[in-house]
């Protein structure tokens, strides 16, 4: 199993800060992250073919 990647983590790959990442979340834009609790998990593949598809 592929260990998911923080909010923070994603930012970093993206080369983004955290807020816009959340800023993103509400209109449905960036890539797809689940609620776990709190917090907010991505899966590293779903990013990465995100930031492809651009």
């Amino acid at each position: 199993m592929t260990k998911l990647w923080t909010i923070d983590d994603v930012a970093d790959y993206l080369g983004v800060p955290v807020k816009t990442l959340y800023d993103w979340r509400s209109p449905g834009y960036g890539p797809r992250g689940k609620r776990v609790g709190r917090y907010v998990r991505y899966q590293p593949d779903d990013v990465i073919a995100w930031f492809e598809d651009l």
